[in-house]
């Protein structure tokens, strides 16, 4: 008989765990309960590859649905969001594929006037870093920052992989890169210092599971007042644990345009914004490149490093 093998355990120690309630307590500025930020998806994808799931069954080669769902947040959602943004003057971060700069550059005129943060977010949301080779992902990265750079003035602090995807030596080519933040992991509601052969690299909590709109809407299938109501429920819950303990959490959206940029949904997302707008004493509301420089800042041993 023929022993059978078990597979070969695998070991991560790319950050150390670390209970909340034992960790050194900082504050944000002007003495805010939560820092929020807001991160926009602006993506583009190629014609004929899938762009991912929809409200229906997963379509056919060259997904005609797909393309045309996320195109309508191009031309139609990013306009309605930016006109929400501009109306309760928030931040707001741009998770940018450097394709959208060929495809439609026109959509991000307004942004770019107003300030906002560019994060870096792949060469287009048709493919994922996971299913790179090295060398593909160390070109897709030369690639998109060159573009970045004729584009902006500079590179991105910040990334996002499409489809929140990592290779194995994705966070060793972003700190090469030059990035100081990622969102790819979601492990903590506070910024964490997270493990690179190259040095650490801070990890902002993205929300990648619960307050994101596409597995929300789409993988839960939950309503849209669902989805309002979770939001609210969140910045209430972490500003009442701050009063209590201290903590100096991170409240995060992941917005898409082709999801919140449908006219009922904008509704929806107004009436999450007038709460935050009611808490604004209690919150930090700014961009993810100013939590991370804040949390860089800290004193040494402040956030533990691997």
């Amino acid at each position: 008989m023929n022993e059978i093998k078990k597979p070969a355990k695998l070991t991560f120690n790319r950050y150390k765990f670390s209970a909340l309630p034992k960790r050194p307590k900082y504050s944000w500025p002007n003495g805010a309960k939560v820092a929020v930020y807001f991160a926009l998806n602006v993506e583009a994808f190629e014609y004929g590859l899938n762009p991912g799931a929809d409200f229906t069954s997963m379509p056919s080669a060259p997904f005609n649905r797909g393309y045309a769902y996320r195109d309508y947040g191009n031309r139609l959602g990013i306009w309605r969001l930016h006109e929400l943004f501009e109306d309760v003057e928030f931040p707001c971060s741009i998770l940018l594929n450097a394709s959208v700069y060929d495809a439609c550059p026109e959509i991000l005129e307004p942004w770019r006037k107003r300030g906002d943060e560019i994060v870096g977010h792949g060469r287009t949301n048709s493919e994922r870093q996971a299913e790179m080779t090295a060398e593909q992902e160390r070109a897709m990265f030369e690639e998109v920052n060159r573009r970045y750079l004729k584009e902006e003035g500079k590179t991105p602090k910040g990334w996002l992989g499409p489809f929140i995807s990592q290779s194995a030596q994705t966070p060793e080519l972003l700190k090469e890169f030059g990035y100081t933040y990622m969102m790819d992991w979601w492990f903590d509601d506070q910024a964490q210092w997270f493990r690179t052969d190259r040095g650490p690299i801070l990890a902002v909590p993205y929300p990648s599971m619960e307050l994101n709109d596409i597995p929300a809407f789409i993988n839960r299938r939950i309503d849209d007042d669902a989805f309002t109501r979770m939001a609210i429920d969140t910045i209430d819950e972490m500003v009442e644990e701050s009063a209590r303990h201290g903590w100096p959490q991170i409240h995060a959206l992941s917005l898409h345009t082709f999801l919140m940029g449908q006219p009922h949904r904008i509704r929806q997302l107004r009436r999450i914004f007038r709460h935050l707008a009611s808490l604004r004493s209690d919150l930090w509301i700014c961009l993810p490149h100013q939590i991370a420089d804040h949390v860089y800042s800290l004193p040494e041993g402040t956030v533990a490093k691997p």
